[in-house]
């Protein structure tokens, strides 16, 4: 699987662009991420400058891997869900976290040393077509964030999602220092 280049109606964005978001605590990964939207399902974020959401929660789900019906729906209600690739689909884990009640799924890639390899997510051929933001993570990135969660006994990180990275006039572009740019 590779990125695309080719624009797609649904995300009003070139495929090849990425989607950054700023994690605010834990400061110990308080860096700005990226992460590639889905390519042929999901909602969108409409544009960077009009549809973000500023200091929202980031859930890692249970189960991790989001196949089945989540279990911490208390905390998902409303806010950006972390999920884990593998096991099912990407379209039913977007569909999952829709049906309890998240905003926007990212699914990091389950490949842990992955941190420079963005895959196409595609629908199914199901009939399902959720409308949530759906984005892949590379699999260190979110390795990286579930372990700060772990290390600081946190249930979830606060993010800023998605970022203007040409307008960070306000904080610094503090990127990952184990990916590459």
């Amino acid at each position: 699987m590779t990125r695309s280049t080719v624009s797609s109606p649904l995300r009003g964005l070139a495929l090849n662009e990425l989607l950054y978001f700023r994690v605010i605590s834990p400061e110990d990964i308080g860096y700005v991420f990226s992460a590639a939207p889905a390519k042929d399902f999901g909602g969108a974020f409409v544009s960077i400058y009009t549809s973000s959401y500023n200091e929202i929660l980031l859930v890692p789900a249970d189960p991790i891997d989001g196949c089945e019906p989540l279990a911490n729906t208390e905390l998902i209600q409303g806010q950006v869900i972390l999920l884990e690739r593998g096991g099912c689909s990407f379209v039913h884990k977007a569909q999952q976290v829709e049906e309890a009640g998240g905003k926007a799924v990212l699914i990091a890639d389950n490949v842990v040393e992955n941190d420079s390899l963005y895959l196409d997510m595609v629908a199914d051929g199901s009939t399902a077509m959720p409308s949530i933001p759906a984005l892949f993570l590379l699999g260190r990135d979110g390795l990286m964030i579930r372990r700060s969660l772990q290390r600081h006994a946190l249930p979830w990180a606060v993010i800023s999602i998605p970022v203007n990275v040409s307008s960070l006039g306000s904080f610094p572009l503090n990127q990952p220092p184990w990916t590459l740019w």
